[in-house]
């Protein structure tokens, strides 16, 4: 018989570090622009973020706390989402950093702006690949119990894509090529995708 590691959440996990992150993940990383009213940008990175939706495209991100990101967003209705890829690691781990509301994490990590289309939020020049996207939903999560939790869940609809023309292969977009990174369970841990990873399965067919 396989032996568990059995525990609830509520009375901790007894381990060393929290496995949860670990478990769900890697999980791709959502790296925010976004902007005040008053017209001050912000860069963030949120490691709760995923897609959810193909028609029409709807991304979302969770932000542990009111911060910047989701004040920006609930004020203007305008966030973008940037790819974090290998080379852009170190500068987007910088943008982690607990700056305040009036610094800018594109200077803070030595990152250009790029003018967006349809959303005043800039986006950065560097990522291969952006999302504009328009807020659809921002809604405070709650226990089982219904109590609120500190945590907000930011939805938002994709309405440009820009995507570096190498990335492009026969019309179809490279992951491998890319170099995405995710965040792992670990304190410090990420991964990448390289094309040692591909495999592929066709859908069984009724």
């Amino acid at each position: 018989m396989r032996e568990f590691h059995i525990y609830e959440p509520r009375d901790g996990h007894g381990l060393p570090h929290d496995p949860f992150n670990a478990i769900v993940g890697p999980r791709p990383i959502g790296w925010i622009s976004s902007i005040s009213r008053e017209g001050v940008v912000n860069l963030a990175p949120y490691s709760f973020f995923n897609a959810f939706n193909y028609k029409p495209p709807i991304v979302g991100f969770a932000s542990t706390g009111w911060k910047d990101t989701v004040r920006n967003i609930s004020e203007t209705g305008e966030f973008a989402w940037n790819l974090a890829t290998l080379a852009l690691a170190e500068a987007m781990n910088t943008t982690s950093a607990p700056a305040p509301p009036h610094i800018d994490e594109f200077e803070l990590a030595s990152l250009n702006r790029a003018p967006s289309r349809l959303i005043s939020v800039p986006r950065v020049q560097e990522s291969p690949v952006s999302f504009e996207c328009k807020l659809t939903q921002l809604t405070q999560l709650t226990d089982s119990a219904g109590q609120s939790v500190g945590t907000w869940l930011v939805l938002g609809e994709v309405v440009a894509v820009y995507i570096a023309q190498h990335l492009l292969k026969d019309g179809l977009y490279d992951t491998g090529e890319a170099g995405h990174i995710l965040r792992a369970g670990g304190p410090e841990d990420y991964f990448t995708i390289g094309t040692a990873q591909r495999f592929q399965m066709k859908r069984p067919q009724r």
